[in-house]
């Protein structure tokens, strides 16, 4: 498939060329497991508009890191049958790691698009592990019918590829005995407050290579209300950003989502933080 260009752009009017932008923005609107608050399918272009109010210039990494180059992806189209949709994204995820060597960022929808997203990776790296930043394990092998939900997001890659998961605060009782067991590392949030013995633990568990994915429930409601089943006691965004610019700067990040951003309706607080989150972690891995 060919990658055109989306009429909406992350961060800057002007946008590099996909074979010379260092950062790929591709949106996948998603939604059809959500089991509460619903809203995610609007989350990626919620998170790109919000991107135009950013600062181009980052004070901590000290420089703007939109001259890096963005290229932004029209949204994947899908059509409302889950057997069809997760084999076309995987190809299009597939197709779009051989077209270029930029950082892909895909901005959901909901978390189930996590099982398309991450094989491709699988596929090119070897021993290639996940960090899952979440308030909730997504283990399950299904829910309410579908193997594909927003809550079975980590289980098939769970089955092949070592997983660290980090934020966790609601485990259901079916899922419980895939926590800490076979490739599964799990850092209940409530075990894990000092922050910097976290990160030790997190860097020791993970491969070289890493696919990030964070739902933004993994964030305290304060840093991020907008999402269809928040949890108290989440990260708050300094120690998130703290986790992540230690695996951006000592690991092999190779990609990265951000799934389960749902606006809400005259608060534009966590698509905002969203863009910037995106826009930080593009300056971690630019160093």
């Amino acid at each position: 498939m060919s990658f055109k260009h989306y009429k909406k752009q992350f961060i800057y009017e002007e946008y590099a060329p996909l074979e010379k932008a260092a950062f790929v923005i591709f949106p996948v609107p998603y939604e059809m497991t959500v089991s509460y608050g619903s809203g995610t399918a609007k989350g990626p272009d919620a998170v790109i508009e919000s991107s135009l109010q950013l600062e181009l210039y980052d004070e901590e990494a000290g420089f703007e890191i939109w001259k890096k180059g963005f290229f932004t992806c029209e949204p994947f189209k899908y059509v409302k049958n889950e057997k069809e949709f997760f084999p076309k994204m995987e190809k299009a995820v597939e197709e779009l790691l051989s077209s270029t060597e930029a950082f892909p960022f895909f901005i959901g929808g909901e978390h189930s698009v996590s099982q398309a997203l991450i094989p491709p990776f699988a596929k090119k790296y070897k021993n290639l592990s996940v960090l899952h930043f979440d308030a909730h394990a997504d283990l399950r092998p299904a829910y309410q019918g579908s193997a594909h939900s927003h809550a079975s997001a980590l289980y098939p890659i769970s089955r092949t590829n070592k997983v660290v998961q980090v934020g966790i605060r609601s485990i259901g009782i079916d899922e419980k005995k895939f926590v800490n067991c076979g490739n599964v590392k799990t850092f209940l949030m409530h075990e894990n407050l000092e922050i910097d013995k976290l990160i030790k633990k997190v860097l020791a568990e993970l491969t070289d290579t890493v696919y990030l994915t964070i739902d933004v429930d993994g964030f305290d409601p304060s840093v991020m209300p907008g999402t269809g089943t928040p949890q108290p006691g989440g990260f708050g965004w300094y120690e998130a950003l703290k986790l992540f610019k230690a695996v951006c700067l000592n690991k092999k990040v190779v990609g990265c989502d951000v799934v389960e951003v749902a606006p809400i309706k005259g608060s534009p607080i966590t698509e905002f933080n969203a863009a910037k989150l995106i826009y930080r972690l593009a300056g971690y891995l630019s160093k």
